[in-house]
């Protein structure tokens, strides 16, 4: 009874302050429910605000909320783990070794493609495009950045890699992108990088004999290729494997090292965390601190998209409409079965990880319904550098993705993990303002954000 009357008495205060605002002219009568919540959400810790005015009333925020804003900064990113399946990954031979090879179009049977073909620099490592395109074809998806995604467990929209030295290597074998063959790959490169590629990973094997070594053999759907593939002993099939297990290992090494930079958020943050408020509104406008307060409060955006990458790494179904003509993308139902029948993976004998240190690959999940057009939740670092969004290319810019969760229709097949926001237009654009604060360049070697001095 006693709570009752202190939360009565607590009202009846709210009410009575508001109703002073209205008499003393400084909020309207239209305004007593703003009024209200204000003083309401002051007195419950909500902003922490209370009555401020001026420039830093719109940066007031509780306790509770400054330390969800600090657990999205930069600040609270971890040093970058060794990845076990990849004992190369931090040696600079490695690394120096992968800058050349990701600028490398030999790395192609006509010498025009390349990894950063579609992951340019320029471009926050996308492309600006909505699908992947390589000889004026499309390839089913969209560019992901690979800005951070050193910090991933899986690869891919679907997840089907579980590193990224594996996630290097399937392009170059497909027939939409690079095109070529592992056998031809292992040549050229130990062709031209021999003495960088000993360096690093010791002798290489001697692949002149054209009978043992075709210069066109792989495990594709191309039966000329397959059959060369399939007519190699065991031993020789192994030997090429590992060659193009360490060409993928070389430019992860490189591409682990291309981190998000430090953002205008972040210096926000730092300041958030202090309640130096009036550092925070020389940083932001008070549109973009209520986009912050809209994505961390109402939009419940933190569910997935939370973290200094602003992602969890987990894979939704979000009710994506279907581009014209194309089909149903099954997402990680299918990248499940992919990622654990790979000869690359994690506890596949090219990893250089102990069963124990596969976790993830481990204990897969394999089957359920929230796996049907499922995907990865992408980070939002540097999010308006790479536009269209989404693993299929179908929004051409932020105000298309907010409309999308504005509306949240139902996913078919599969299920929705979405709840309309409803947001209002001015909502939405406080939304977007708040996300244009997470541009920055990449954290990397400057001489790593473009070709080799001998490529260029």
């Amino acid at each position: 009874m006693r709570g009752r009357l202190v939360a009565g008495a607590s009202l009846a205060l709210i009410v009575l302050a508001a109703t002073i605002l209205i008499l003393t002219g400084v909020v309207d009568a239209g305004n007593v429910g703003a009024a209200v919540r204000g003083v309401f959400s002051s007195s419950a810790g909500g902003r922490g605000g209370g009555l401020l005015s001026g420039p830093e009333a719109a940066h007031s925020w509780s306790e509770a909320e400054r330390g969800i804003i600090a657990s999205l900064s930069l600040d609270r990113l971890p040093p970058l783990p060794p990845d076990p399946s990849n004992a190369y990954g931090d040696s600079p031979d490695a690394a120096a070794l992968g800058h050349a090879l990701f600028f490398d179009s030999g790395l192609s049977p006509d010498g025009t493609v390349a990894c950063s073909t579609c992951h340019q620099p320029q471009s926050y490592f996308s492309d600006g495009k909505a699908l992947a395109n390589v000889r004026d074809s499309d390839t089913p998806r969209h560019t992901p950045t690979i800005v951070g995604i050193a910090y991933s467990d899986w690869f891919y929209w679907d997840g089907r890699k579980d590193s990224q030295w594996a996630q290097a290597l399937a392009p170059q074998e497909a027939a939409i992108e690079h095109g070529g063959t592992r056998t031809a790959h292992a040549r050229y490169v130990l062709e031209k990088f021999g003495s960088q590629y000993e360096a690093v990973f010791g002798p290489a094997p001697d692949l002149s004999d054209r009978s043992r070594f075709p210069p066109d053999a792989a495990p594709v759907e191309d039966e000329r290729r397959l059959a060369a593939w399939e007519g190699m002993t065991e031993a020789d099939r192994g030997a090429i494997n590992r060659v193009f297990a360490n060409i993928g290992k070389s430019i992860a090494a490189y591409s682990r090292r291309i981190l998000p930079g430090r953002s205008r958020f972040d210096d926000y943050a730092a300041a958030a965390l202090v309640n130096d408020r009036k550092r925070m509104a020389e940083l932001f406008s008070a549109e973009e601190a209520e986009g912050l307060r809209l994505f961390i409060g109402e939009g419940q955006c933190t569910d997935c998209h939370n973290g200094p990458l602003f992602t969890n790494g987990t894979f939704h179904n979000i009710g994506l409409p279907l581009p014209e003509g194309s089909r149903f993308d099954q997402g990680r139902s299918l990248g499940t079965l992919q990622v654990v029948e790979d000869v690359f993976n994690c506890l596949g004998e090219f990893s250089d990880a102990g069963e124990e240190a596969c976790v993830e690959l481990r204990f897969i999940k394999l089957e359920g319904e929230e796996l049907i057009g499922a995907f990865k939740v992408p980070g939002l670092r540097s999010v308006a550098e790479t536009a269209p969004y989404m693993h299929n290319g179908i929004f051409p810019d932020l105000e298309a993705v907010m409309r999308h969760y504005n509306h949240a229709p139902p996913a078919f097949p599969g299920h929705s993990d979405l709840v309309p926001l409803a947001f209002t237009e001015g909502q939405s654009e406080a939304v977007i303002a708040f996300l244009l604060t997470l541009s920055a360049p990449p954290d990397a070697p400057a001489e790593f954000l473009r070709p080799p001095a001998n490529q260029e």
